[in-house]
């Protein structure tokens, strides 16, 4: 059996993470021990990322043509991909958050939504809020003006109504 065919399943696999994703995030995971390893892949899951480790010529093959190739100058050493699937930041925010107790976890870049970050601007991206927070915080100030107006409107109509029943 040729080499190729035992890398074509590999190459669609990567590929069908690819077409999902709306972020990918290279790590170097040298130094991390396996229980760090365990925890972190955990962490990971639990927010909706995946988290594999490919031979870089595998990751190369399935950049080829997409937004991900501006990743391949990055592809050396041990390489650790994480995908994001539903949340564009969520695989920084975590391997940032993860990092802080495993600093032999070192960002290398990403691609979020079609735009290339190097390892500084990855560490911008993991400081960004998930979405659900940023709409919690808009509703919340949008909330609370609403609520004031309430308040003042409550105060004026038991006022007047004070007023009246004299």
């Amino acid at each position: 059996m040729a080499k190729i065919e035992l890398k074509a399943p590999i190459v669609d696999e990567i590929k069908g993470y690819i077409a999902d994703a709306s972020s990918a995030v290279l790590v170097d995971y040298r130094g991390l021990t396996v229980e760090q390893d365990t925890v972190l892949r955990k962490n990971l899951r639990e927010a909706g990322v995946v988290y594999k480790v490919y031979k870089n010529t595998m990751l190369h093959l399935a950049f080829e043509g997409t937004d991900y190739a501006q990743l391949d100058p990055n592809l050396e050493g041990p390489t650790a991909i994480a995908f994001g699937m539903e949340d564009a930041t969520a695989p920084a925010r975590v391997l940032k958050e993860f990092s802080k107790k495993a600093p032999a976890l070192e960002f290398k870049a990403a691609v979020v939504d079609g735009t290339y970050y190097d390892a500084a601007g990855v560490q911008a991206i993991a400081d960004i809020p998930s979405r659900e927070v940023l709409i919690s915080k808009l509703l919340g100030s949008l909330q609370s003006p609403i609520a004031n107006l309430a308040r003042v409107l409550n105060q004026i109509a038991e006022k007047s109504d004070g007023q009246a029943a004299e």
